[in-house]
């Protein structure tokens, strides 16, 4: 394989992977639930990746008008392929999370808005969101009397991570309030590292320095949740504004 960038790398590493975080869709069911998202709301799908949960969204709610939005054009590519049989009602645009128009009944944002901050995503979406409208999101939780394994997973993967105490309190900073918490622990971080373990194995022959080099850095990330798996958490959130 010829020579690659880092983001090339990158992006050769994720191309075809089903998602680009931890999820299950049991996971996203329960966030509807809770939110009390209609049959025929207006939802986005805030830093969709490649669209795995548009696509449960859409499943999810037939009649609901959904956008999806991230800002790396392979992944928009991908997830408009995923989507295109559900035609004009789900619409996936390469652009900015932090700008939505809405209005939306839900904003959902799956291991992404930490790009943002908590609480700044949250200020910036209140516009778009309708009256009575909600946001769901996950976020890495430290969970309580962590073992110095699980330590080391997040030192090196998010090390301004709190525990649920600290993401309330964010919540809270940015004028919101919660409605229902919930932690991915497990299945969820299967579904992402499972396949991406595959993916290093089909990608190792041949590889390029700079490939290699992020399949190295892939693996030892596996490597560390392999150490505390029953340890390393999203916290899922549902909240709405005050």
């Amino acid at each position: 394989m010829s020579d690659l960038t880092q983001d090339e790398a990158f992006l050769t590493l994720y191309a075809d992977l089903a998602r680009e975080g931890p999820g299950a869709s049991a996971d996203l069911g329960w966030a509807l639930s809770v939110a009390g998202t209609p049959a025929d709301a207006r939802i986005c799908d805030a830093g969709c990746g490649s669209g795995a949960d548009t696509l449960t969204l859409a499943k999810d709610r037939p009649q609901a008008r959904i956008d999806a939005v991230d800002k790396i054009a392979q992944f928009v590519g991908a997830a408009q392929k995923r989507v295109a049989p559900f035609g004009d009602r789900v619409q996936v645009r390469q652009g900015d999370m932090a700008k939505l128009d809405g209005p939306y009944d839900l904003i959902w944002c799956a291991g992404a808005i930490y790009f943002i901050g908590i609480a700044q995503a949250l200020r910036a979406w209140r516009p778009a969101l309708a009256e009575g409208g909600r946001v769901a999101f996950s976020e890495p939780c430290l969970l309580p009397r962590p073992s110095q394994a699980a330590r080391d997973f997040w030192s090196v993967e998010y090390p301004q991570i709190t525990d649920m105490a600290g993401i309330r309190d964010r919540v809270a900073q940015a004028g919101y309030r919660v409605l229902g918490e919930n932690l991915q622990i497990g299945a969820a971080w299967e579904n992402y590292y499972l396949p991406m373990e595959r993916r290093i194995a089909s990608l190792r022959p041949g590889a390029s320095p700079e490939l290699a080099a992020a399949l190295d850095t892939a693996e030892a990330e596996i490597a560390r949740w392999r150490a505390a798996p029953s340890e390393i958490a999203y916290a899922l959130m549902v909240v709405a504004p005050e």
